[in-house]
């Protein structure tokens, strides 16, 4: 069991816990706190609605990484992680259903996939981050797996201009070398959108690119209605030290 207790300062000295969910309520308090962010904030249209949470297939063979705060005992932070075992018992994972991931699957016995990150808006500062992150760190470690991979989203409310513009800005810099790459099964029509817009970079995609993690070369994906995916991939074996950042006893890098 991951336990990473961190006392953390903005709000009243608020003191953050890292866990894996180890019941089905836990797990429903995770499911509760992405509908939160999916659904009410980002606007995504979800198969699971009128139950008030966020639940797909994938989710009974996830294990699922929780922030608790300690005041009101209550989800403030969630990632969603599928190990190479389990993704091989349901055939696959996520982002294979957005990917055609040929390319990575030589790797796939080695490969985690992590997803349905969100964090409740009252608790979006470093400190939570850190906390999810030092926890997937350590489950990396703990389970000694080397590739990590996931869907990052952003918000298609505009049409997909912001998406657009926001690919253009970075896929030049952070694309995937070809062994890497990826192809969205439903790409976006970058032409067809204005990709000139000085779109804001979301935090999420942020922090996983200053972690020197690569995106897919061409396009956008299509993920849960009214969100675009960028598909991220990360080498947790060798070369950059990814977890200098989250956990000092931890490295491996992210591609």
């Amino acid at each position: 069991m991951l336990e990473l207790n961190r006392q953390t300062q903005p709000a009243a000295q608020r003191h953050l816990t890292t866990s894996i969910a180890h019941s089905d309520t836990e797990i429903m308090e995770a499911q509760r706190l992405r509908y939160k962010v999916f659904a009410e904030e980002m606007g995504a249209n979800l198969p699971s609605a009128k139950e008030g949470i966020d639940r797909d297939i994938f989710d009974k063979y996830c294990e699922h990484l929780l922030v608790r705060e300690s005041i009101e005992n209550k989800v403030v932070g969630t990632y969603r992680i599928l190990s190479p075992d389990q993704a091989e018992k349901i055939g696959g994972y996520y982002s294979q259903t957005e990917f055609d991931m040929t390319r990575l699957l030589h790797l796939s016995d080695r490969m985690v996939e992590v997803g349905r990150s969100c964090v409740h808006w009252d608790y979006r500062d470093g400190a939570t981050i850190t906390q999810l992150w030092s926890g997937l760190a350590q489950y990396m470690q703990q389970h000694r797996h080397e590739y990590l991979i996931g869907c990052a989203s952003i918000s298609m409310a505009d049409g997909g201009h912001v998406a657009a513009s926001i690919y253009r800005k970075l896929h030049r810099l952070y694309s995937a070398p070809a062994e890497y790459s990826v192809f969205p099964r439903c790409p976006l029509p970058l032409d067809a959108l204005n990709q000139y817009l000085d779109a804001p970079i979301p935090p999420l995609l942020k922090g996983y690119l200053r972690l020197g993690a690569y995106m897919r070369r061409t396009g956008l994906g299509s993920g849960i209605q009214h969100r675009r995916s960028v598909h991220p991939v990360a080498d947790v074996a060798h070369e950059q030290p990814l977890c200098q950042t989250l956990s000092q006893n931890v490295t491996f890098r992210v591609i």
